[in-house]
């Protein structure tokens, strides 16, 4: 089945679904990798994604515009942050468990709200069209790039300046590191916490828009399938590091898209299997990290703490 368009063609299939399901994981692990970096983890992530799927498509659905969907589930994603932060202020309170139940409470919030939406149809964001070279009808979707991708690219490389090059990337830098030196600078670390989370939990959100706008571009209660989850274990495989989080988007996002582009061009075996390729990824990456005597290159201090 694969003789139709050779063994390049099976690749770009691959490449294709690498970019179009990696797409969401770019957008939630750099913004918990920006959260993660000023020293609080968000494991609410999950549900900033299936609030802003919800609130995305019901915005574009009333506005019949699907751009003021992605805008308003970044605003989602602010809030969730907000609330985030606001939590965890306290030094008492765990920012895991804060996170877990956010993620229920959005989740359940979402699903509430979103009942009167599975039907509809809501517009959906364009994309570009990277395959007009190829004759092959499989190959000219594979290349279909979603405009919120280049978007994602964009964000790679500033926030990596900002974090490295700029007073605010120090400031969140040494927040993460320590709250003691951050204090000793001049720095309040609560309020560095509470934009990072925010900002972090509005990217977040934005992922959750490409879901529903985009890939698989509807809306129903099974539509993230844990990725906010594990965007926080292709954060750490990352190393903290914004272009990192960019590459390994790429391979979980190949890992999820392998057993639909391998159905695509014909092959059918084993589809199961490697469905569950990201969640094999996932487990191996956090077994592989963990150590009890070692700290992991990159991360933030106030973790070792």
């Amino acid at each position: 089945m694969t003789t139709d368009i050779g063994l390049w063609g099976v690749l770009i299939a691959v490449l294709g679904g690498a970019v179009r399901v990696g797409t969401p994981f770019l957008f939630v692990s750099l913004g918990e990798c920006l959260t993660e970096r000023s020293g609080r983890i968000n494991l609410g992530l999950e549900g900033n994604l299936v609030m802003g799927a919800m609130v995305a498509y019901a915005v574009s659905y009333y506005s019949e515009s699907p751009f003021l969907g992605v805008i308003a589930a970044a605003g989602s994603g602010v809030v969730l942050g907000f609330l985030h932060a606001f939590l965890c202020q306290n030094k008492r309170v765990s920012h895991i468990a804060v996170g877990i139940a956010l993620m229920i409470f959005a989740t359940g919030l979402a699903f509430f709200f979103g009942k009167a939406f599975i039907q509809p149809t809501a517009p959906r964001l364009p994309a570009v069209s990277l395959g007009l070279w190829s004759d092959s009808p499989i190959i000219q979707a594979a290349m279909e790039i979603n405009v919120l991708f280049f978007i994602g690219i964009a964000i790679v490389p500033v926030l990596y300046f900002v974090l490295k090059n700029t007073r605010w990337g120090l400031m969140v830098r040494v927040a993460g590191e320590s709250d003691s030196a951050a204090r000793a600078l001049g720095f309040d670390s609560r309020k560095i916490r509470w934009a990072s989370t925010m900002i972090g939990g509005a990217m977040a959100s934005i992922g959750g828009a490409y879901l529903s706008l985009y890939y698989p571009g509807s809306w129903n209660e099974g539509l993230s399938s844990g990725q906010g989850l594990m965007a926080v274990a292709l954060v750490i495989f990352a190393r903290w590091n914004p272009i990192y989080c960019f590459f390994a988007s790429l391979l979980f996002g190949a890992a999820a898209a392998l057993g639909p582009s391998l159905q695509a061009v014909g092959i059918t075996w084993g589809y199961y299997l490697f469905n569950a390729a990201p969640y094999f990824l996932t487990l191996i990456i956090l077994v592989l990290s963990s150590s009890a005597d070692k700290t992991l290159e990159g991360m933030p201090g106030e973790f070792t703490r």
